[in-house]
């Protein structure tokens, strides 16, 4: 027997597909991934690692959301350059922080505080928050992808 989510991969289930918001929808093809790797597992993974996991799953994120309506490729470029930079990564994170539980804000901080080498151009506070927020997206990848699609849902992401 098929999952839902297979079902609505192979588009066998559209009035569901279509019940799920678009955040659930951006992420179910990359839910089977986290489901490899056991909760010991990732209490050993570093922030860092983890914050590099979240880059990629944040950028993969926004890179899917301006997906549609069809663009031109710098116009896509430009749209997701602007979400992925470190400064509005720290906007997101701060815009997050009341919604966050007691776990949550403490793998925040052990992100915070493995934020280390980060560009000229920034000032280190900003760098460590948006660190702290790829940190905390790459944990709930692995750990919790329900809480992971409502976070990202409140993120304010403009068309």
């Amino acid at each position: 027997m098929k999952s839902k989510e297979e079902g609505l991969l192979n588009g066998q289930d559209e009035a569901a597909k279509q019940s799920l918001s678009w955040t659930q929808a951006l992420l179910l093809t990359t839910v089977p991934l986290s489901q490899q790797i056991s909760f010991s597992q990732v209490q050993e993974i570093s922030p860092s690692a983890l914050a590099y996991l979240g880059d990629a799953i944040y950028e993969l994120y926004v890179r899917m959301f301006y997906l549609l309506p069809l663009q031109r490729a710098n116009t896509y470029h430009s749209l997701v350059v602007a979400q992925v930079r470190a400064e509005t990564q720290a906007l997101h994170l701060r815009s997050l922080t009341p919604h966050l539980r007691d776990t949550e804000l403490e793998i925040v901080r052990r992100g915070r505080n493995a934020a280390t080498g980060r560009p000229k151009r920034l000032d280190p506070e900003i760098y460590q928050q948006a660190t702290s927020l790829e940190t905390l997206i790459g944990y709930l990848y692995l750990t919790d992808y329900q809480r992971l699609t409502e976070l990202l849902e409140i993120l304010h992401l403009e068309k």
